[in-house]
């Protein structure tokens, strides 16, 4: 069960799983199974033989959170605790994506999984709330933080990148945000390799991102390159673009974790970018 099937990682599931032909695939949107409904998911459990439960929905209206407080968190943080509990009861497998929101962004050398959280908005608020129901309500759960998620589906950094780029003939970026893009496609797989492996993986809290740490100036100069837009492209200071929601200065999450449990060797961030954009040119 996929849930958020028509979100970036959930349509990159949605691809990936045509390859998966030993395994039955329920993709659930908004509108098919409101996860913040908890009776209507209860009965969806109890319909269906459910293995694994991989959650990809979420409220990411970062700026908007900050006045949509409740919704945040009945979809972040109160459907994710009825997720996880139904996963317990019918004896699946509970997977959920988190973002790095969850941190203050004050660490330049990277975060680990046991790092202090300190979310500097509502958004990161309601998603840390999420991660710690979940695994209060079942602690087999298995949480992946990742950061910067970009792909060919949905809207995203990329995409609306190379938008600007076509339109204008230059732009403004920030170039004080550091952090680690993460192709939704190449989640998609390591989410996939957990379910599929036989050796499984632990249950508790894992990141994962691309290789590489940049900042989002330097992430719009290789969409350009990568691209041949002629745009020009500048780099600015946050506070020359304020946002309602405050973002953290560094966004780097350290894989290690992740990589040892599965045996990873994960793409850098420019080579997965270019899979990505070749398929949007």
């Amino acid at each position: 069960m996929v849930t958020g099937a028509n979100g970036q990682l959930g349509m990159e599931c949605r691809e990936l799983s045509k390859m998966a032909s030993d395994a039955e695939f329920i993709f659930v949107s908004r509108a098919e199974l409101p996860i913040d409904d908890p009776a209507a998911v209860s009965t969806f459990f109890s319909n269906h033989g459910i293995d694994y439960c991989i959650n990809c929905a979420a409220y990411t209206a970062v700026d908007k959170a900050e006045t949509e407080i409740d919704q945040a968190f009945s979809i972040n943080a109160d459907a994710v605790a009825h997720l996880a509990k139904c996963c317990f009861e019918n004896n699946a497998v509970f997977i959920h994506i988190s973002t790095d929101y969850v941190f203050d962004g004050k660490n330049s050398k990277g975060y680990i999984e046991t790092d202090t959280t300190g979310p500097l908005n509502v958004y990161g608020k309601s998603k840390l709330a999420g991660e710690i129901a979940a695994m209060k309500a079942n602690p087999q759960s298995i949480i992946i933080r990742t950061s910067w998620v970009y792909s060919s589906f949905g809207n995203n950094f990329v995409k609306t990148m190379m938008r600007l780029m076509k339109e204008r003939e230059s732009i403004n970026v920030v170039n004080d945000q550091i952090g680690k893009p993460t192709y939704a496609a190449d989640l998609a797989a390591v989410v996939f390799r957990i379910v599929f492996s036989d050796s499984g993986i632990a249950p508790g809290i894992y990141h994962f991102a691309n290789e590489g740490t940049i900042s989002w100036y330097e992430f719009a100069c290789e969409i350009k390159r990568v691209g041949g837009f002629s745009c020009a492209v500048h780099p600015i200071p946050s506070p020359a673009y304020p946002v309602p929601a405050k973002r953290p200065d560094f966004s780097i999450l350290n894989t290690d974790k992740i990589t040892a449990a599965l045996s990873l060797s994960i793409p850098k961030w420019d080579d997965s970018l270019r899979q990505c954009m070749s398929l949007l040119l």
